[in-house]
């Protein structure tokens, strides 16, 4: 938007704004899609689709079976989503299934196969970082996720 065009709005009433291309929503999404775009050929060698790899991460990292829910809430996947995305990984071996009462019970775990896959995904995710961390200055990365942690944070009101 042009400076006349907020100029123009803003004495027609509206709400000053901040610059669309200024949001930290977009800036976000910028740079989520920038960071991905050294992923997604990796995942995709391997058939692996970016959620799928969020589900195999987070398996991967959990020391014990994790209930669906704890799952979905991890890796910020819609439950229907999960499901299918579940059973998807299951029929190709790379996770286990401890039955509950119900299917939103169960507890999942990576199985080998599924170890084997990240083992083989991990020196080229972490391939994929050394190419992310020559595009800023020392110690960026790592500050950079402190700050996004710091950001996504539950507050206390």
């Amino acid at each position: 938007m042009s400076t006349g065009t907020a100029t123009a709005r803003r004495a027609h009433g509206a709400a000053p704004i901040r610059e669309f291309e200024q949001s930290l929503p977009m800036a976000l999404m910028r740079a989520r899609e920038a960071v991905m775009r050294h992923f997604r050929p990796i995942l995709a060698d391997h058939d692996v689709t970016e959620q799928q790899w969020r589900v195999l991460r987070a398996l991967n990292d959990a020391t014990e079976p994790i209930s669906v829910g704890e799952l979905a809430e991890r890796t910020f996947l819609l439950g229907p989503s999960l499901s299918r995305m579940l059973a998807s990984l299951d029929e190709r071996g790379l996770i286990e299934r401890a039955a509950g009462n119900d299917a939103r019970r169960a507890e999942i775990s990576i199985s080998n196969e599924g170890l084997a896959l990240v083992g083989r995904i991990a020196p080229l995710s972490e391939a994929a970082y050394e190419q992310i961390e020559h595009q800023l200055n020392p110690g960026e990365v790592d500050q950079l996720a402190d700050l996004l942690a710091r950001l996504s944070a539950p507050t206390t009101p």
